[in-house]
């Protein structure tokens, strides 16, 4: 119970996650599958940012002089987060396109319905 209580970061990310997850395979709407998977997203976001983060270092900013390599924070994951942003707003986007022209073509967003069009077809 007292590591609940020290990670609750990674407790809240992997919560996050799960609830991404379910709505990822429990909704036929296209658009809450695209807010599910954008939860996911963020949760595991949040863990590694999380997992990145070191209680009394600072940021790899030079102020006031060097305070050696044990004085600040690893810059890799919070960059290699800022890219995944950026992979997932694009991605939401073209998700997003598609469901868009899914709309247009079935009238529907709904894959329960989609489906069953395109096995009459």
């Amino acid at each position: 119970m007292e590591g609940l209580i020290t990670n609750y970061y990674e407790v809240a990310s992997v919560i996050l996650f799960g609830i991404g997850f379910a709505m990822l395979l429990l909704h036929n709407n296209l658009i809450k599958k695209i807010i599910g998977m954008n939860i996911m997203d963020t949760a595991v976001f949040l863990f590694f940012i999380a997992k990145g983060y070191i209680e009394g270092r600072e940021a790899p900013i030079i102020v006031n002089g060097y305070k050696g390599v044990e004085g600040y924070i690893n810059p890799i994951p919070t960059s290699l987060m800022l890219t995944g942003i950026v992979v997932a707003v694009s991605t939401t986007a073209f998700a997003l396109a598609l469901t868009i022209k899914i709309n247009e073509a079935y009238g529907t967003i709904e894959l329960d319905e989609i489906i069953k069009m395109m096995k009459e077809r």
